[in-house]
Order: structure tokens, then sequence, then C-alpha cells
């Protein structure tokens, strides 16, 4: 029987495996040098020798088989020279072979082009810094891929171009998004205040509960020519209002009187129930908000809308000697707070859409990216990471509370609209 005997030195660490060829032996130390620096390193190793491997191919399936002659060939072998592939959110220097027709023309290998796509490194940018990273930190952060490799496309200046570009094309993408190919029942549309500009958000929800930004503005809803623009610029994309529109907005009057400019009575308005509240307390001293508070919910809460109009008008009546500004602010668009009440919609709809908290969640996310902004130049600058920020909130929406209930709502949007003021005066006293 053979007798076996433990290794005093282990090969891996060695280096050496005394049973393997020699030029299989110096592939393997290679190999174990890297694997020392970290698995990515080795990974890279690798995976720059498949790269390499590749681009060969499409050398000797252009060019023929090196070393053998064809008279019939139609292209031949240029030597190399320098160039780069994206790995890993950089660019790693390699030599890339060149190959040029019998005319003199250069071909352009599809392999190279693959994976020299500078896209990879523009999308791990905006990721890293969209989730807190410094730009000035960004080349540490990246892991490492062995050191003897020259990299570049991490400098500070570098990585700031990219962001900025990639921060463009997302503005662009949420300004350009074609809008005909899909059904929206309702338009949120609310602002947000970053560095001293108002930012002033669309949002949709589809007639699949699916929420999606539609477009983003630099100014406030209480500016007319921005509410006009804004509420035009989505029908040019192609919004469809025919069957109906629910428009869930604040309490701005410019965007009111823009909504029935631009969508005429196609538009049916819901205003935001959190804003009223908040612009009635206001007007109030602290110890009257909580009753009053209270009083608005309850009335908003009443199922029955002719009972809860009769409520909010008796609260504004009360309001109205000693606290008058509070009453006028109440009564102004007061029967618009009950919208999604008088269009009888279930209860979890009803919550879902009584207020403009259903865009709140993106903003949410635009606050979070810009936290570690300390120097805003321009309103573009804003623009440009409110973007960035809306459309990474997008990727984590869910479709809305109540969405099997959608149907109920075009129902009832359609019934509205096709409905003669008159008679809806009649209906909704």
């Amino acid at each position: 029987m053979p007798v076996y005997h433990k290794s005093k030195e282990n090969p891996i660490s060695s280096g050496g495996f005394p049973n393997l060829p020699d030029h299989v032996q110096v592939s393997l130390r290679e190999i174990i040098g890297k694997a020392k620096e970290g698995l990515l390193a080795l990974s890279v190793a690798v995976g720059l020798d498949v790269v390499q491997s590749m681009m060969e191919a499409e050398v000797t399936e252009i060019a023929g088989p090196k070393g053998k002659h064809n008279p019939e060939r139609t292209s031949f072998r240029h030597g190399s020279e320098k160039g780069s592939v994206v790995l890993g959110g950089r660019k790693v220097a390699i030599r890339r072979p060149r190959v040029r027709t019998i005319e003199g023309r250069e071909v352009k290998l599809k392999t190279y082009e693959a994976f020299q796509d500078e896209r990879f490194i523009t999308e791990t940018v905006l990721e890293h810094i969209l989730y807190g990273l410094s730009i000035r930190h960004y080349k540490h952060s990246l892991e490492p891929i062995g050191e003897e490799l020259p990299v570049h496309g991490t400098s500070k200046s570098t990585i700031s171009r990219r962001f900025i570009y990639a921060t463009r094309k997302a503005l662009e993408e949420l300004l350009s998004r074609p809008l005909g190919d899909k059904r929206f029942l309702v338009l949120v549309i609310d602002g947000v205040v970053f560095a001293g500009h108002t930012v002033v958000a669309a949002l949709g929800i589809t007639d699949k509960g699916e929420k999606e930004v539609l477009g983003l503005w630099e100014g406030a809803t209480e500016n007319a020519a921005v509410c006009r623009s804004l509420l035009t610029n989505l029908v040019e994309r192609g919004l469809k209002v025919e069957e109906g529109i629910l428009v869930v907005i604040d309490g701005s009057k410019a965007l009111r009187a823009a909504v029935k400019e631009v969508f005429g009575n196609r538009a049916v308005v819901q205003r935001c129930q959190v804003h009223k509240k908040r612009n009635v307390l206001e007007h109030l001293p602290k110890g009257a908000q909580e009753w009053v508070g209270k009083k608005l919910e309850q009335a908003w809460s009443e199922k029955d809308y002719h009972k809860a109009l009769t409520e909010l008008n008796r609260l504004a009546d009360a309001l109205e000697d000693k606290y008058p500004g509070a009453a006028r602010s109440l009564r102004e668009g007061l029967e618009e707070t009950l919208t999604v009440t008088r269009l009888g919609l279930p209860e979890t709809l009803w919550k879902t859409l009584r207020s403009t908290n259903v865009i709140e969640t993106a903003f949410d996310k635009v606050r979070v990216v810009t936290r570690n902004v300390k120097r805003w130049r321009n309103g573009m600058q804003v623009l440009r990471w409110a973007a960035a920020g809306l459309l990474q909130a997008e990727k984590g929406f869910n479709r809305i509370k109540g969405y099997r209930e959608l149907p109920l709502l075009a129902t009832a949007l359609l019934e509205v609209i096709t409905t003669p003021e008159t008679s809806r005066r009649v209906k909704t006293a």
C-alpha cells in the first residue's frame, strides 16, 4: 500500500506545483499573486486576458490566422497601440490590436468598442454620488484591481463633469418623456424649496395605479407663467384628458387658473387637504389651532358630501368674527377640498388622493441626495439634482393603495365632465 505524506509546504502559498508543466506554473504564479491582492484583482487579471483573447479572435476573423499568407484577404494586422477599457467605474489601460483594410482604412473592432462604453462609468458615478459619496472621494471608493494596472478617469474634475452630464441627461429625460401611450387618471402637482429655489414636480398615476414622474420645473406654483408652461408641456408631450383627469394641487390660485385654462372642464380639481389645513391654521393663535384642526379633519372624514360641506361652512362662520383671515382661507376653494368625497371614491383610494402626499416620497428622496451639497450655484444645478433624485425615487415606486378601485374613479370622472355645468351645480349645492 502506498504511503502518502503530508506536504510541509502549501503549493498555493509557495507558488509552486511541482507536477505541472513550466508554462502552467508561470500562469499559476501570476494568478496566485493577484489572489493575494484580493478576489477582484484576480478577476480583473483574468478578465483582461479574456478581453485580449476576444479582440485577438476578432482580428483573426477579419484578417485571417497570423503568419499565414492569404492572397484573397481584404484586411491585415497593423500592430497595436495604447487603449483603454471601462472597468469598475474607471478606465484601465490596455494594448489594443489594430487592423487595416488593403486600401489603408482603419477597421474598428466591435469587441474593443463594447468594452469602451463610458456609460458604465457615468452610471456608477451617478449612483455613488446620489447615495452620499462626495466627488473628491469617488476614487477611493472603488475596489482595488491591482496596483500595477494604469488607470485614469477618476480625477475630481473628470468625475464632476461626468456627474453634471448624467444629471443633465436625467433632466432632459424628465422633460421629454412621451405621455401619449398611457392613460393617466390622476395628475398630482406640488412644489418644494431647495437651496432657495422652488421646484415644481408633476406626478402622474396611471389607470393601473402606477406612479410616474412627468415633469420638473423651476418656479413657484403661485407663478402663473410657470403653471401654464408646466401644463402646456404635458399636453404637448401627449397627456390625454379627453375622458377626464383628477388634478390634485396645493392651494395656489395661479395653478388652479392654469388648470382651467389648459384643461378646461376635462379636469376635476382636488385641493390638497393638508395644504388647506396648514394655511388655515397659520391664521390662528396656538390656542385655537388644535380644535380647528380637529373640526377640519372631522368634516373631511365625512363620507356624505353635503354633510361635509355643511360642516366646513359652519366652521368658517364660527371663525368669521374672531379670526376672519382663517375664515377667508377656509372658504377659498372650499368645495374643491371635497372633490374626492363628491366623486364617491372608496376609503382607501380617497385617503390616497385627498392630498399631494403621494409625491412627498419622491421629494424625500431629493432631500436625501442633496443633503451633502455645500454650494448651490444656480437654478439649473438645483433642477439637475432634483431630476436625478426624482428618477432615483421612481425606481422604488409601488402602485398606490386602492389601485384596484381606479376603474370607479375613471367612471366618476367621465360622468362629471359629461354632466352640464348647471346640472352639476344643482347636484352638488
